[in-house]
């Protein structure tokens, strides 16, 4: 993946212990920028932030919580000086019919997916002004932009991020804050693999590319959101999905 300059920004990434997240924090540091990482998941948060080094740092961090999510961004300017990105990555999935969802259920991937999103904007956007500006990214998915089966909490909270990123743009861009979506399709990361889909082509049809992406395809296009190139973009839907939300493919037509 090519390199997309980052050299002196300060992002901080949450569910960045692993799969997307990691990646896009990989890409934040490739690309000459600090990170801090935050999630639950505490041994591969730290590891992760190990791997990179002395540009990233890690703290543990619940996404509903308002409390951490004050203290994250506070350790982030302790450390850094300064906040100039947020990519809201952390979630969780569901795999039930509509009628079959527990309303327990629907409601904690709302909470954690979307609430955790507002929560998030609401408490960079100070801190993002305060600097001048900067960049919020929200990884959606395709699942926020056309109807999926089996998806009804974690469907419903992405068209909801959705929705909260083109509010975010419409209203924070005399501030210089940009916000975007990013809608990953299939991509092979810890949270997907129980589906039991599989990296290579051809060996995903759903998708016109008729293969899964990679954690580092999805990383390329938050890096590149994140950057001064993407300067005139905001309010944009950016699909990384093989094709998958384009349309139907000519197999799907024909069988063949």
């Amino acid at each position: 993946m090519a390199v997309v300059d980052l050299s002196g920004k300060v992002v901080v990434i949450t569910g960045g212990a692993r799969g997307l997240g990691a990646a896009a924090a990989q890409a934040v540091v490739d690309g000459g920028g600090r990170v801090l990482i935050t999630d639950v998941l505490e041994a591969e948060g730290a590891e992760t932030a190990a791997k990179l080094g002395d540009a990233a740092r890690f703290v543990r961090h619940d996404v509903t919580s308002e409390s951490d999510w004050r203290a994250a961004l506070d350790h982030t300017v302790a450390e850094f000086g300064r906040i100039d990105g947020l990519v809201n990555n952390a979630g969780i999935s569901t795999g039930q019919f509509l009628e079959h969802e527990s309303v327990e259920r629907f409601r904690q991937v709302v909470e954690i997916n979307l609430v955790g999103v507002f929560i998030g904007m609401k408490t960079a956007i100070p801190l993002l002004r305060a600097g001048g500006g900067g960049s919020i990214v929200n990884i959606s998915s395709a699942a926020g932009l056309t109807g999926l089966a089996l998806t009804a909490g974690y469907g419903a909270s992405k068209w909801g991020v959705r929705g909260l990123s083109k509010i975010g743009a419409v209203e924070l861009a005399e501030a210089k804050i940009r916000v975007n979506s990013v809608h990953p399709g299939m991509t092979l990361t810890p949270m997907t693999a129980p589906v039991g889909i599989e990296a290579g082509e051809g060996n995903y049809p759903g998708a016109p590319m008729g293969r899964v992406g990679a954690p580092e395809e999805i990383a390329a296009a938050v890096s590149f959101l994140l950057s001064d190139a993407a300067g005139y973009m905001t309010g944009a839907e950016l699909a990384v999905d093989g094709g998958w939300t384009a349309g139907l493919t000519v197999r799907h037509l024909t069988g063949r």
